[in-house]
Parts: C-alpha cells; structure tokens; sequence
C-alpha cells in the first residue's frame, strides 16, 4: 500500500475511504472495531496527499490505514480497554508505539475491540460485547487481540499491534489466519499499555504488530522497536539478521505434544509439513521438545496469582472498576486466594529461573523451535475459556516465561476449513531468523487466505 500510494497508484483518500468502507461491510458481523475515527482519517488523509504533492518527506507508512487494539492509549480518542471505569476517557497522549507508526505516516482509523483491561483468551466485556471470528461466526477470534485480528484477516485494516502476556498476539493470529510476531523481551515500548509495568506478570508482556504478512511484521518492528526512555525493560540492541545466520543447517525441533495436551491430528500434520517445507530449504529438523515446558502452565499460573489478585484488584481500583466482564471470571481465582507468603515467593523466583534456564539450554543445541500456536483451531465462546481446554494455552505461554521471539503464520487448514498458525520461536533477539523462516512457511503454504 505505501508503494503504491509513494507511486501515486492510488490516493491516501481514496485507500482511507476504501478500508473505512470495508469496516462498513464487515464490522456489523464481527463487532471487531469499537471505535471509528473516520472524519480523523479522511481528514489526515488529505493532508497526507497534500504532503505527497509537495516536497515533504513522507514516512515508510504515509497513508497506510491502521486500527489499534484498545488497550493502547491513543491521544484525542477513546481508550477504554473494555472497562467500566474508562468507558469515556480520552488521554491526552499516545502510546509510544502508536506514536511512532504515526510518525511513520500511517492513519489511525479505529480502535479494535478487546477482553476487559487485556486479561482473557476470548474477546468479550460488558462495554461492546463480544468479536467473531472472521471464519466462522459461532467461533471466537481469540483474545486479547481478537478484534486486532479480525479486522486485519477481512481487510479492514493493514495492520494493528497487539499486546502478548499468555498468547495474545499469537492465539488471535492463528484462530484468524494472519501473521504476528511476539517480540524478544526488551524490545519494543510498552508505554502507554494498560497493564502497567511492575506486576508479577510484567516480565511476561511484550509488544507487537499483526498484519496479514510476514514481510510487514517485519517493517513494522523495524519501526516498533528501541528504548523510548519510558519503559524501563526495553534494551538498546539490534536483533541479529538473516545473514548472520540463514535457515540453511539451521537446527529445528518440532513438537505436537508439550505434554500438558496434544495438538489436533490436522494440527500436527501441519506441523510436520511445516518442518518439512524448512528441510527442503536446508533446515535440519528432530523431532524433539524441551523437557521443562509440561511446567509451563502451572508456573505461568503462579505467577498471576502469587500475590492473591491483589495486583488486578489494584488496576481495577486505579480505573474505577466495579462490575468485571464474565470473560474475565478466571481472575476470581486469583482474587479468592490466599497471598502468598514471601518464602513462597522466593520459591516462584527459583522455579522460574529454573525453567528459563533449563529451556535455554535445551536451544543450545537448537535455533528454532516448531510448535502449535494451540491445540485446535478456532473453538466457540463458550468452550475456549471453559477448564477442558485451559492446558491448551500452555503452547504460547511457555514462551512468556522465556521472553523469546516467536512468530505466527497461516500454514495450513483444518478439516471444517479454519485457519492453523504455526508458532516459530527462537532464541533471544533472533527475531529475524524466525521472520525468516515464518516467510519460507508462508510462502509454502500460501499464507492468508481471505475468508468468505
């Protein structure tokens, strides 16, 4: 779309007007956009053609419409994050990564619905409802981006950036068939995030951007990424490129089973036939699994709740918040229990080190790892939170504890037709050579597909 609009193929208008006409189309059958910003964007639309016109210098996304996910602060537009105590607040000003694709040249267009302050798997509050999946309407789109990935996967949006503490990038990206990248852990800005930084799980959230293809994950970290003197965590180093190391003899272990719930029999045959797409590029996949990740959901339990809820009850009292969404039930659990004493919190500190460390090792004699984003594809509502499938989310999770890189694309369908993402992780800031892998697969397996 830049390049076109760089070449004045197409107008910033008319492109503006075309994906506000495709949320006109789609919106009322995925409630996927909770917030428009129409008259905002035409109106920077026109400018932007104005600027393109003349002799400004014009950003790598001039005139490229995006939404943002509501749990970003955007200044001058509603930010709720699905809550009751912000259901009208405006802030002043914008989160840092929106700010910079802003500075880049894209156009904000709307906000994308999400699960109450980010916190669930499924996309669903008490301010706007619940977001469909784009495939099949009685599915979810995941959560918490699920709006995020609803949008993007009918194209109503170019792109949009998620947010990831459990899999919240990477679950919506495979229940809805686009591509999203979970950066490594101190690269990307989360100013401006609700989930403010400090809580037990802060180690966990990682900023990204989700979009249709690899290659715009790929522009779009390229302009995500970097310190912004504001978040503390964010680290001042460049990730490693391609040609530091290629795919060629790259070392791949692949699962379909991580011990807390095995993959889906067309899941794991997608899986397999991804390894094998790598191999025929030079990769040397085994099939092989790292020993400590069947811990990987109980530890990532404890950290949520370590502190007896007493961090959610807090963000909940800092917004206002009386009535919780039903979606975010879960947390009653956190809420009921006891606190935990400081040696029990001293003992969560060891395990976790325990596990990152042992996960670390096991990649000393691998460079990429292939896994299931989850153990199915889309699933209804009302089963996907349900306790049956909570290990499930074990597959994403494992890799918050460990703040690596990982990178989902479309590789494939199921048997009713949903889309299958495929989940590539790598080691720290290795960002790229998941990027570049997650294209061979793309590229393989044809990638999006738009839905019907």
């Amino acid at each position: 779309m830049a390049r076109h609009i760089r070449s004045r193929e197409i107008s910033v208008v008319e492109l503006v007007e075309r994906h506000l006409a495709r949320i006109d189309e789609v919106n009322p059958l995925l409630n996927a956009v909770i917030t428009r910003c129409d008259e905002a964007a035409l109106q920077a639309a026109r400018k932007a053609d104005i600027a393109l016109a003349g002799t400004n210098a014009v950003g790598p996304l001039h005139g490229v419409p995006f939404t943002i996910k509501d749990g970003f602060d955007t200044a001058g537009v509603r930010t709720t994050a699905a809550t009751e105590g912000w259901a009208q607040r405006v802030p002043r000003i914008n989160a840092t990564v929106v700010q910079r694709v802003l500075d880049a040249g894209a156009i904000l267009v709307g906000k994308t619905n999400t699960p109450e302050l980010t916190l669930s798997y499924d996309t669903d509050n008490l301010l706007f409802g619940r977001s469909y999946n784009p495939y099949d309407a009685s599915c979810s789109p995941g959560g918490s981006s699920g709006g995020a990935a609803a949008i993007v996967a009918c194209g109503g949006a170019a792109f949009d950036i998620g947010s990831d503490t459990g899999g919240s990038i990477r679950l919506p990206a495979h229940f809805c068939g686009i591509a999203g990248i979970k950066p490594s852990a101190g690269m990307v800005p989360r100013t401006g995030l609700v989930v403010p930084g400090g809580t037990p799980v802060d180690l966990l959230t990682q900023v990204g951007p989700m979009a249709r293809k690899v290659a715009d994950l790929r522009l779009l970290l390229g302009l995500l990424r970097g310190p912004d003197w504001r978040d503390s965590s964010i680290l001042p180093l460049q990730p490693k490129t391609v040609a530091e190391r290629g795919i060629e003899n790259c070392r791949i272990a692949w699962y379909c089973d991580n011990g807390d719930l095995a993959a889906s029999d067309d899941i794991a045959a997608i899986v397999r036939g991804c390894a094998d797409a790598l191999a025929s590029h030079g990769a040397k996949p085994t099939n092989s699994r790292p020993r400590p990740i069947s811990a990987a959901r109980a530890l990532f339990g404890r950290l949520f709740s370590i502190d007896g809820g007493a961090w959610i009850r807090r963000l909940l009292d800092d917004v206002g918040t009386r009535n919780r969404s039903p979606a975010l039930g879960w947390t009653d659990e956190a809420i009921d229990r006891p606190r935990a004493s400081a040696a029990d919190f001293s003992a969560l500190l060891f395990d976790l080190e325990r596990f990152r460390s042992d996960m670390l090792a096991f990649m000393q004699d691998f460079d990429l790892i292939l896994a299931p984003v989850h153990a199915s594809a889309a699933m209804p509502h009302d089963q996907l939170t349900g306790a049956a499938n909570r290990p499930a989310f074990s597959y994403t999770q494992a890799f918050n504890l460990t703040g690596w890189p990982s990178v989902v694309v479309r590789a494939g369908s199921d048997r009713r037709g949903l889309p299958v993402g495929i989940q590539i992780v790598a080691r720290p800031w290795q960002d790229e050579l998941a990027l570049h892998a997650a294209e061979l697969v793309e590229s393989a397996s044809g990638g999006w597909q738009a839905p019907d």
